[in-house]
């Protein structure tokens, strides 16, 4: 007979968070109510008992599904949380109960499935369907249900000097196989073994027995990777700690080393109570975490397997929530702690309250988004905008690193949300938070801090995608323009942007680039040089997303000139940012900033650079190199027409390169003008002339003088080449004999193998 369903009460019910370990992170899967049942089939065979979560907002949703047995490794882990590993999929799982006795009970309730199953079924599956749960105490009345399927008892030597040698040779064996692994967990739980151990480490120590201090080293390492919550829990506690990282100090892979573990936890000013904390959990899992993240990040980075590494970083993840929680929620305390930012109060605690504030949020980064959410805003109530003032502000650059990481871990989460401080500051009429991190950023000296300070101004002032009035497409190698409807903007950020604009923030920002104009020398500072190469970076952004602002700004305080002055700088790095930025205006195929270039002249610097640096092949001529293959490739002919007339002599000393001679070639073709052919030949003693090698292509030959009209004129401002070269009706091309026909000329032909092109396409030449 099958077994029947047992029917739980619906006290049974009790309220979970499933979490699933993804990529070393816990991700709520929701909120929900968990039960364990145990029925039979349609078919009347037996069901194994199962876990069910039902999701809380939607209850015909099922958050969780998952078979009790025993290869999942469930494990009751603290008071609250039963984690496994599904067979599966191998995916850790976590149930967080809300109440200690919700976590026993389902517990229990599973057990008592397991207990009354059909007797018709196979015993064999019934020893499959089990929870392990523990630690347990010596009254806990789930104590007699954990002997089924035991290991086979062990018995290890008792714990002495004399017998360490033993002990370690047999929890090696022990430890290399599954079920050994289990027996050897729960020995050293039940015998509290560690507890054993530990005087044994200060007896060593005294008798300077190092061969003995390795074996503890070597049992303790054992003894933390058998991978067991309860064990690492336990070996972290304020009677077992000391010792264990005492034995860890004597690795047996550095003999000639001993490390300082204890000398580090037991630091008295390692941990500081800004506000008080009342609640004794609380306290006791802040001084756990820290131990946990020192065993994980120092004790045992060397030698952590991926199982050991899941354990405690799921340990800390929930003592994480669990502190996060308690201090959000515990509105005293938050009033307590963001009234210390007053006026008349202590400035030790001030900077103590930012690095409290600052870990807080460094901690929120790894909670789900509603509960990091929560805690911003509960900081955003109490005055956290005091708090990011004091610290970017003070002369400590640890404060400043502090005022900084709050800021920035705001902004990851929602920029909208310092967007709004700042619309509430220009509303009551405050120098808005902007004003703040432009002063910071001129007189930074941590390079780190300006990196952040130069990111964040980035984000705030970001409103959103580009304006585009234009799309470049390409066809048959050309560009074609395709009109494209710009995003709204955010009217609030679109006045603040012209609020920064007016008010002269920006002004502020740039004036040390401003201020280069009077400058005779262009040797800087580290601070100064470091400066130019984060405000060129926003100006950079500034003119991708802020367009006709950006154009009038950068017109009117002639910015182009100023950056282009950094090519006399002695440092390099400095040369690289006048370049880039140059390559930006280029690349933007902004008509404004092509005439810009023109008009400023600012190409012929470049020139000059390039002509110094080469024939060195280093990142300044590659720089520029791009640079004018770009102009080249994209044949913005503006700029082509304005180097060769202006700079022609330049780029003859350059046409060594097909670069350079390409662009006076295809001018020369189109505008008339001859290329000197004594430029490419070399005399010899006789005086005749030689062609130079490796200078032109073979095919190369000098260009014949071409007649100049109206179309030829209009060239420049109309489509580019390929469109010229279609032959319109009562049209003739211009051959190549140089005999002017009466019809109206098309003289665009940018080389010979275009020429051939046309001959055998049977096109009328003459």
């Amino acid at each position: 007979m099958a077994a029947q369903p047992v029917h739980a009460p619906s006290t049974d019910k009790k309220r979970v968070k499933v979490y699933e370990l993804r990529n070393n992170d816990w991700f709520d899967r929701g909120t929900g109510f968990c039960t364990a049942t145990f029925g039979s089939t349609e078919e009347g065979h037996p069901k194994d008992a199962q876990v069910i979560v039902e999701s809380e907002d939607h209850p015909e949703r099922t958050l969780l599904k998952t078979r009790i047995c025993k290869e999942d490794g469930f494990h009751k882990q603290q008071e609250t949380l039963i984690v496994w590993t599904e067979p599966t999929n191998g995916v850790d799982m976590a149930l967080s109960f809300q109440e200690a006795d919700g976590c026993a009970m389902i517990c229990s309730i599973t057990l008592q499935i397991i207990k009354v199953g059909p007797a018709t079924h196979n015993p064999q599956t019934e020893c499959q369907a089990k929870v392990l749960c523990f630690p347990l105490s010596k009254d806990d009345s789930l104590s007699d249900d954990l002997a089924m399927d035991m290991a086979n008892p062990i018995n290890l030597p008792e714990v002495s000097m004399a017998n360490l040698a033993d002990i370690e040779s047999q929890m090696r064996m022990m430890s290399s196989s599954v079920s050994g692994r289990d027996a050897l967990t729960k020995y050293v739980i039940a015998e509290n073994y560690i507890h054993k151990l530990i005087p044994i480490v200060s007896d060593a120590e005294d008798l300077e027995s190092l061969a003995d201090l390795h074996r503890l080293c070597n049992i303790m390492k054992i003894i933390i990777l058998l991978n067991d919550t309860a064990i690492i829990e336990h070996a972290v506690s304020d009677a077992c700690v000391i010792g264990v990282v005492g034995a860890l100090e004597y690795d047996p892979d550095f003999p000639s080393h001993k490390a300082n573990h204890r000398q580090w936890l037991q630091g008295e000013g390692r941990f500081r109570e800004v506000v008080r904390i009342e609640d004794s959990e609380i306290l006791k899992k802040i001084h756990q975490t820290y131990r946990l993240q020192y065993l994980k990040d120092v004790v045992l980075a060397r030698i952590l397997d991926d199982n050991t590494f899941s354990v405690l970083n799921s340990l800390i993840f929930f003592n994480q929530v669990d502190i996060v929680t308690h201090v959000q929620a515990n509105s005293a305390f938050l009033h307590e702690l963001f009234n210390i930012f007053k006026p008349d109060q202590d400035p030790t605690r001030k900077k103590e309250a930012v690095l409290f504030i600052q870990q807080c949020c460094a901690i929120a980064k790894n909670l789900q988004p509603p509960a990091r959410q929560t805690l911003y805003n509960n900081f955003i109530a109490h005055g956290l905008l005091t708090v990011i003032h004091f610290g970017l502000t003070h002369n400590d650059v640890a404060v400043r690193v502090g005022g900084t990481d709050i800021l920035v871990s705001m902004i990851d989460h929602d920029p909208q949300m310092i967007r709004q401080l700042i619309y509430r500051q220009i509303a009551d009429k405050q120098a808005p938070l902007t004003d703040t991190l432009i002063d910071l950023l001129l007189v930074e000296t941590d390079l780190g801090v300006k990196s952040q300070i130069s990111d964040t101004l980035k984000i705030l002032l970001d409103q959103g995608p580009p304006i585009q009035a234009e799309t470049f497409t390409k066809a048959n190698g050309e560009y074609a323009t395709r009109a494209r409807l710009a995003p709204a903007p955010d009217p609030q950020q679109d006045q603040f942007l012209t609020l920064f604009y007016d008010n002269n923030s920006a002004v502020k920002l740039f004036q040390p680039l401003i201020a280069l104009q009077d400058r005779t020398t262009m040797e800087f500072t580290n601070v100064e040089a470091s400066a130019f190469s984060y405000l060129v970076e926003i100006l950079c952004f500034f003119i991708r997303q802020h367009q006709h602002r950006s154009k009038f700004f950068v017109l009117t305080n002639n910015i182009v000139p100023r950056i282009t002055q950094l090519l006399q700088s002695p440092e390099k790095f400095l040369k690289l940012v006048a370049v880039r930025f140059l390559r930006q205006l280029v690349g933007s195929q902004d008509e404004f900033y092509i005439k810009h270039l023109s008009e400023k002249r600012v190409l012929e610097p470049v020139l000059d650079l390039l002509i110094k640096t080469m024939p060195r092949d280093n990142l300044i001529s590659s720089a520029c190199l791009e640079l004018f293959e770009h102009i080249k490739k994209e044949n913005i002919k503006e700029l082509v027409k304005h180097m060769v007339e202006n700079y022609r002599e330049k780029l003859l000393c350059l046409s060594y390169m097909e670069l350079f001679r390409t662009m006076l070639v295809r001018y020369d073709q189109s505008s008339g003008f001859t290329v000197d052919t004594d430029c490419f030949f070399e005399r010899d003693e006789d005086g005749s002339r030689n062609p130079r090698r490796n200078r032109l292509p073979p095919q190369t030959n000098s260009m014949e003088h071409l007649s100049m009209d109206e179309a030829q004129e209009e060239y420049w401002n109309t489509s580019d080449d390929e469109e010229d070269l279609q032959v319109k009706p009562g049209e003739r091309i211009l051959s190549t004999n140089g005999e002017s026909p009466s019809s109206k000329l098309l003289v665009d032909y940018a080389s010979d193998d275009d020429l051939d092109e046309n001959d055998r396409g049977g096109g009328d030449l003459g």
